[in-house]
């Protein structure tokens, strides 16, 4: 039915920087996500807290439905953002899907017991402290690859000798695994998750954005 259809427009939500919402705004589409609500019920009978289940389902409200462009990491990131049935135990915690992956991955992306975005590897590795900053960073990537002179990538070992000297964190992106790092003319992104999620230091890598001017430091 038309009044049930979803706008493939997506409602950006609040609390983001400019240059992410415009990214949200104009790069992103809504499609119609799982209502998880139908499944509150069954999952409780389950032993599933409620309020992991009303955690699942801000998560929803927030950011499901939403598809953003490809990452330049992880393959990508998830398709589309949509939550699911929380997994995990009193003792351990509690993680929730945070969508499905757009290729076949040796782990999944999820919400953490304490609101962090990251990938469930051999080991559960935080890669922002929440989604927003994960999405600040899918922003921040797409405007600094739009606007820099140069793209450097740097994988491996090297990674570990770059210089840091006169950056500053980007605090927006709300790095833990992941950072970004702001120069006088350049962006440096560090993608550290898949080397400490599956014990593998080859996949260190490093995106170095070169050239870039005042707009093309901050782009809002």
């Amino acid at each position: 039915m038309a009044g049930s259809s979803v706008s493939p427009i997506p409602v950006v939500p609040a609390g983001l920087s400019r240059r992410a919402q415009r990214f949200v705004g104009v790069d992103g589409i809504r499609v119609p996500g799982p209502n998880i609500r139908r499944h509150r019920d069954a999952w409780i009978g389950h032993g599933i807290p409620a309020a992991e289940i009303d955690r699942a389902e801000a998560f929803q409200d927030r950011w499901g439905g939403i598809a953003l462009p490809p990452a330049p990491a992880y393959e990508g990131g998830p398709r589309i953002l949509n939550s699911g049935c929380p997994k995990g135990s009193a003792a351990e915690g509690w993680w929730i899907p945070a969508g499905s992956c757009r290729v076949s991955m040796a782990y999944g992306f999820m919400i953490g017991p304490e609101g962090a975005f990251g990938i469930d590897a051999h080991r559960w590795t935080p890669l922002h402290t929440s989604t927003d900053g994960w999405v600040e960073s899918l922003a921040l990537a797409a405007h600094a690859g739009r606007w820099a002179k140069t793209i450097t990538k740097i994988t491996g070992k090297a990674v570990e000798s770059l210089d840091l000297g006169g950056y500053e964190p980007v605090p927006e992106v709300q790095g833990v695994t992941d950072t970004w790092w702001r120069g006088s003319d350049s962006l440096i992104a560090l993608y550290r998750g898949e080397a400490v999620g599956l014990d593998a230091p080859q996949c260190l890598e490093a995106h170095v954005y070169g050239g870039l001017d005042e707009w093309g430091l901050h782009g809002g």
